[in-house]
């Protein structure tokens, strides 16, 4: 494989700071006057991988493409750098955002419905902010409420290509056999 190409997509995977589709990478690298196929670009990811094996960085694919990013073993030491406070995420964001997740899309009210209780205005706008979500459309019934889903930002932040890899829901018999026995306890 040509090294001019594995390192103009790891110069640009390394200075992007965000992912990178194959497609993007391809105009990028063509704007520079050397015209590659996406295979040739995929094959630079994989030897970039390889060359990787034993570092402290990696080349992660995420929903929005491609990124280099450090190994998620070194997270600890490297949280020491930063005080910035990451947003606090409650409880209710959480199950919230898990509800969207799992159920999208849905209404506030059908998060209502799942949770038992009222879903904050704040904690909403607090998903949008972050661009967890995103309305997608509105229900066709009185009020036309909107309809959430979760983005591709979401995906990105938990290291994920798409929704099917999160984790499978505990189905409901194991959750009472839980219950059952944190009350015999």
């Amino acid at each position: 494989m040509n090294n001019i190409v594995i390192n103009s997509v790891e110069a640009l995977l390394f200075g992007s700071g965000r992912p990178m589709r194959l497609s993007e990478i391809k105009n990028i690298i063509g704007n520079s006057g050397l015209i590659i196929e996406l295979s040739e670009i995929k094959k630079s990811i994989n030897e970039l991988e390889v060359r990787y094996e034993g570092t402290s960085l990696e080349i992660k694919e995420v929903a929005s493409g491609f990124r280099l990013q450090i190994k998620e073993v070194h997270s600890k030491s490297l949280s020491l750098m930063w005080n910035e406070k990451a947003p606090r995420t409650s409880k209710a964001l959480m199950e919230t955002i898990s509800i969207i997740a799992y159920k999208q899309p849905v209404t506030r009210g059908d998060i209502e419905d799942i949770r038992g209780i009222t879903v904050s205005t704040r904690i909403i706008r607090s998903l949008l902010e972050r661009n967890w979500i995103k309305v997608s459309g509105y229900k066709d019934v009185p009020g036309r409420p909107a309809l959430y889903v979760t983005t591709k930002e979401f995906l990105n932040d938990l290291n994920l290509k798409n929704i099917s890899e999160l984790p499978e829901l505990p189905t409901l018999k194991e959750t009472e056999e839980e219950d059952l026995l944190s009350k015999a306890v």
